[in-house]
């Protein structure tokens, strides 16, 4: 089985849930963005936590994707960096308990990630992101070592500010034979990047995760045109249209793969990174384009059902009951 490793923000999500959303009025967060805040904010941000019940889980787009992949029993691996504290010592015991390899950098100089998430009585969730240590990754940080091994790496939209260090991780994972995989991120980051995530698509990437706005904000289209316009620049795009499913192309095949039925939305974070853990699950086991995305579809409908994205061991055992019923269809 292929080996997949993530670059991303190594972020500790701190989840809290909202009786009503006045609150994200006063921070002056607008509902279902995320937004990078400085450390005034995240102080103002932490003294309303103080007063609610909050709940700590690892985070970051790549972070949760290669998660989902691991507890699936994918070889994995993530590079990142935290900050020398209780938060960066929480996110490396986590990849150390579900058997993530560990590329993790340290920077002394600042605090961990934090993404302060708030959820809504509808599931919608808003970030209010503190990238501390995380944004600190560097180009000169990245070695070509890093990436031997690997078939495939996963890199999480939000990177992209530091385009010289994306193009070198990039450079790197070439090198070393790997596939790339790009997750659009949010529809406000590939709007103020537009031309960048084009060269990115156009020269370099093989896989695309979007979701309707993202694929929205590249393309001007609607689904259906947008992941025409992304097939032809990629070999394989995913625009993820929530409760109706996903959109899929590779070549000139084109699939739709319906969502799982869900009762209660709790909470949607980590919903596109853990339909990504579910189609590179299946593509890393060489499965068809749509037995891929009926696997994502398995695992962004269950963690839609959870708080945050840490999932029970029981919830995963029935998980992977449910990608056994679909492999033998």
């Amino acid at each position: 089985m292929d080996k997949i490793i993530g670059l991303g923000n190594a972020l500790v999500d701190v989840l809290a849930t909202l009786e009503d959303d006045t609150l994200l009025d006063e921070m002056d967060l607008p509902k279902g963005s995320m937004q990078l805040i400085d450390d005034a904010k995240l102080q103002q941000i932490n003294s309303k936590f103080s007063q609610m019940k909050t709940h700590l889980a690892t985070g970051g787009s790549a972070g949760n994707a290669i998660l989902g992949l691991a507890c699936l029993g994918a070889a994995t691996g993530f590079i990142g960096k935290v900050g020398n504290d209780h938060y960066g010592n929480f996110f490396r015991e986590n990849l150390k308990k579900n058997t993530i390899e560990d590329k993790l950098l340290i920077s002394e100089q600042l605090p961990s990630g934090i993404a302060s998430t708030f959820i809504s009585q509808d599931g919608e969730r808003t970030f209010g992101t503190y990238l501390g240590a995380a944004s600190s990754l560097k180009a000169e940080d990245l070695t070509l070592d890093m990436f031997k091994g690997y078939s495939y790496l996963f890199i999480e939209g939000y990177l992209v500010q530091d385009h010289e260090m994306i193009l070198h991780a990039i450079e790197l994972a070439k090198e070393a034979g790997l596939q790339v995989c790009l997750d659009m991120a949010s529809y406000n980051i590939v709007a103020n990047d537009l031309e960048f995530f084009s060269l990115l698509i156009n020269k370099y990437v093989d896989i695309v995760f979007a979701n309707e706005e993202e694929a929205k904000a590249f393309t001007g289209e609607e689904p259906e045109d947008a992941l025409r316009i992304i097939g032809k620049m990629c070999s394989i795009a995913i625009v993820k249209v929530g409760a109706n499913g996903s959109y899929i192309r590779k070549g000139t095949e084109e699939i739709k793969v319906s969502a799982i039925p869900v009762e209660k939305v709790v909470d949607t974070t980590g919903a596109g990174d853990y339909f990504a853990s579910g189609f590179l699950y299946g593509l890393t086991c060489g499965y068809s384009l749509e037995k891929c995305a009926k696997i994502g579809s398995i695992l962004s409908g269950n963690v839609i059902q959870v708080i945050g994205t840490s999932m029970s061991k029981e919830r995963w055992d029935e998980i992977k009951l449910n990608i056994n019923k679909v492999l033998a269809e």
